[in-house]
Parts: structure tokens; sequence; C-alpha cells
């Protein structure tokens, strides 16, 4: 995992399995990849081991990572699927209506959009 800032606005362990989900996403993480142990994790971030537990433990319950007994936890087939499935339901419902309310307050139109990623606007 790369360098971590964490932010007070939410609970560490749910900062922490937000970023095991991103690195999920990214393809940072594979089906199949163990996580990094917890000892190791707390002892990186200088964390409790029960927070990073329990960021693991939520990962597992939601069938995205898999415990192995006596090896640790590994990334599971399906969850890359999932994720991406749950993340565009969430972005739609949660995050596209505010792009769009932002879209039409700045007057903009679809050309307007599409012009701006032809032009390189997201260098």
């Amino acid at each position: 995992m790369a360098n971590i800032e964490w932010s007070d606005g939410a609970p560490i362990y749910r900062q922490l399995k937000e970023r095991v989900i991103a690195m999920m996403l990214d393809g940072v993480l594979k089906p199949g990849d163990a996580l990094p142990s917890v000892r190791q994790v707390a002892a990186d971030y200088q964390l409790n081991p029960i927070t990073v537990s329990r960021a693991y433990q939520e990962l597992a319950d939601e069938a995205l990572v898999e415990k192995r007994r006596g090896l640790g936890m590994f990334v599971t087939e399906e969850a890359s699927k999932k994720l991406r499935s749950s993340e565009r339901e969430r972005f739609l419902s949660d995050e596209w209506p505010q792009v769009v309310e932002r879209i039409e307050r700045l007057g903009l139109s679809a050309r307007d959009l599409l012009q701006s990623i032809g032009n390189g606007a997201n260098e």
C-alpha cells in the first residue's frame, strides 16, 4: 500500500477499507493476491491491529476477500466484478446527480464536455 493520509472525517478502518477497494478497482490487487498481513499494515501505518482487522473483516463480510487458514486474506475471484457493479451503482445514484446539476448550472452542453475530453483537459 502506498502512503496514506488519514482524515478526521471517517473512521480509520473505513478509510483503510476504501483504500484496499481502490487498489482492487485499479488492478493493484488482483484476484488471488494476498493482502498484507494485519500486523504488517498495523506496523507500517502505526495503527492498532484491531483497526486493521475490522477493515479486513468488512471486506470479508462483503466477499471481496477470503481468509485462508494459516495463510492470510486473499482477494476473491469475483471481487473486481462485484466492486465495479456496486461502485457504478453508487456513482450513478449518489455522485452523478450532483455532476449533472453542476453541468446544468454552468450551462455546459454535451458538445462542450466532449470537446474538453478531446482537448486534453485532463492533462
